[in-house]
């Protein structure tokens, strides 16, 4: 069983599916929580299970935001030592009928707030030789049908968790990257299909072995962030029940 007593962990989409998991299992091995997402009301049940946590809800996709809730984590806890970005969005739409407003959502739910937060947490995780734990998507990896806007965010975090990784060689910072594919999360189970969508180009992406539960996922993610995975830098897990192996 990893082990984070004494570590602080800012978890981001820490109000439901798998943030709410990995907040609440991180908290379980010993580590302090900080939570965000956009629900405060959400953020307070989940955190009702997260005991010595705080959250604050935080609009992810806003630099200032993401600068400011940085800073209360540590001003609060004194330290930084796991940031763990797990928000993310993704609406299946047609390529051809996504607006300028859509493509930018798309790309500042799931770049650019997790940019921002690796931005504003380096300074603090270098102090303490933190990490960095990028959920990404197998839309990181492979192309999806109706996702134009996800998979170039996703593919852009996988990039970013690369980058960040040859940048930092040289430090004890560690950076890292989990690929879920489908799992039992309300951006699943709630999600719409596009009129007229082809399910058969839409079940490409799914695993015989069916759907992870966050659960499952939030153990590979509460590994990485330990000091077990000391020897895991610039890794990209593909946690997708085999979806990708061949």
């Amino acid at each position: 069983m990893t082990d984070l007593s004494g570590k602080v962990a800012l978890v981001t989409g820490a109000s439901s599916g798998l943030g709410a998991a990995t907040a609440q299992l991180l908290a379980r091995r010993g580590a302090t929580v900080f939570g965000l997402a956009r629900d405060a009301e959400r953020l307070a049940t989940v955190f009702a299970e997260v005991p010595g946590g705080h959250y604050a809800p935080t609009d992810i996709s806003t630099a200032a935001d993401c600068s400011a809730a940085v800073q209360q984590c540590v001003e609060r806890f004194g330290r930084l030592d796991v940031l763990v970005n797990v928000a993310g969005a993704h609406q299946m739409r047609h390529t051809l009928a996504v607006t300028d407003d859509e493509w930018a959502h798309d790309l500042a739910v799931n770049l650019n707030g997790p940019f921002f937060l690796c931005r504003a947490a380096l300074p603090h995780l270098l102090e303490t030789a933190g990490n960095i734990v990028n959920v990404a998507s197998i839309a990181g990896v492979e192309g999806q049908a109706y996702s134009a806007g996800y998979c170039a965010a996703k593919h852009g975090l996988v990039g970013l968790t690369r980058s960040l990784a040859v940048e930092f060689t040289a430090e004890k910072l560690r950076v890292n990257a989990v690929c879920p594919g489908g799992m039992l999360t309300p951006q699943v189970t709630n999600f719409q299909l596009p009129e007229g969508a082809d399910v058969n180009l839409i079940m490409r992406v799914a695993s015989p072995r069916g759907m992870s539960s966050p659960a499952d996922v939030a153990e590979v993610i509460a590994f990485l962030a330990s000091d077990a995975a000391t020897a895991v830098h610039g890794a990209v897990y593909m946690t997708d029940n085999g979806k990708t192996a061949g």
